[in-house]
């Protein structure tokens, strides 16, 4: 479908269980990602790992247990993106032919509108201490397999790198964004389409790519 976030720019994609997709680096909020994390409505995943790429044989998904902790995080989720379109739909629509400069203006104050409305907001509101168990026990199993070292490799060949994370604030326009591979996603819940999962350094990053702004974190879950 085609999204505001592909005519130029800068902006950049946890909710159902289990998706494959891959991210793309950035381009304006998030320039068509050959495969990206679906609809937070979608049931559970059946999608295989990409064929013959690295790590697809360490491809895992959460347990049955892990049900009701990643329940919470779809609600959480979904609870973000109905403020998210509650917000946007404040703002002017973007014309058609927008230039950079007005989608980055359009970015900005959408931006803006999501940090008043998450004044406060820390670390964990949506990646609880639970959610982040799961994704941190998923995350030893895929990249402790024989093509984990490869995997990571591939994930850090883009990767920015440690930068300062702040909760509620904008992704750095200097700073690209590493593309999360099929195989780390396959694991994970899916999100909609406004939201992203990104590595930085070894931090795990949940981003709203229309407001380009960093929404939540998991700290250290690639292996050292």
């Amino acid at each position: 479908m085609g999204r505001w976030s592909d005519r130029a720019g800068m902006a950049l994609s946890l909710t159902a269980v289990l998706a494959g997709g891959a991210c793309s680096r950035p381009a304006p909020p998030g320039a068509g990602d050959a495969a990206r994390p679906a609809s937070a409505d979608t049931p559970a995943a059946t999608a295989p790992a990409a064929q013959g790429a690295p790590g697809a044989s360490t491809a895992t998904r959460p347990n049955s247990t892990d049900a009701p902790v990643l329940h919470d995080f779809e609600t959480r989720v979904k609870e973000y993106a109905a403020l998210h379109d509650k917000l946007e739909a404040t703002l002017p629509k973007l014309p058609k032919e927008a230039t950079p400069q007005q989608i980055d203006s359009h970015q900005r104050a959408f931006a803006r509108l999501v940090q008043e409305a998450r004044a406060g907001a820390t670390a964990g509101s949506i990646f609880t201490p639970d959610v982040k168990a799961v994704v941190q026990q998923l995350m030893a199993q895929v990249f402790g397999g024989r093509d984990g070292a490869a995997l990571k490799a591939s994930i850090m060949d883009e990767n920015p790198g440690p930068i300062k994370l702040t909760i509620n604030g904008r992704y750095p326009d200097t700073v690209p964004l590493s593309t999360v591979p099929p195989q780390v996603l396959q694991g994970l819940p899916r999100l909609p389409d406004a939201l992203e999962f990104r590595f930085i350094g070894r931090h795990l990053i949940l981003m709203d790519e229309h407001a380009h702004l960093i929404i939540d974190v998991i700290e250290n879950v690639l292996p050292s």
